[in-house]
């Protein structure tokens, strides 16, 4: 099981997060997802602990609670869905809006 905590404040580092959780038992992996462009944190983060009475705890007692200056939002990382085939484009309606004034009538 994972733990996932949001709306993490941006300078929160993996070292932060293990301490963090570590007063409810022994992390055993934190995960920072960082943006693919600017490097930096993504906002969220999840965290694996020795068993799940211990990751209970922590999502009892960190749910909700201010951290680094932003409310957190704790509970059981869902499963990651596999993502199918790659998205294209679904019209969207943007492909025939006559915008180059090709057939355009005056009136």
């Amino acid at each position: 099981m994972s733990i996932y905590i949001g709306n993490l404040s941006y300078q929160v580092t993996e070292e932060d997060l293990k301490l963090a959780f570590a007063e409810y038992g022994k992390v055993s992996r934190v995960q920072l997802p960082t943006d693919r462009e600017t490097g930096r944190p993504r906002g969220f983060a999840f965290v694996e602990m020795e068993t799940e009475a211990q990751e209970t705890a922590a999502i009892e007692a960190l749910d909700g609670a201010e951290w680094m200056g932003r409310d957190l939002k704790v509970n059981k990382a869902k499963p990651r869905e596999e993502r199918s085939a790659p998205r294209g484009g679904g019209g969207g309606g943007w492909g025939n809006n006559n915008r180059g004034g090709g057939n355009r009538r005056s009136y």
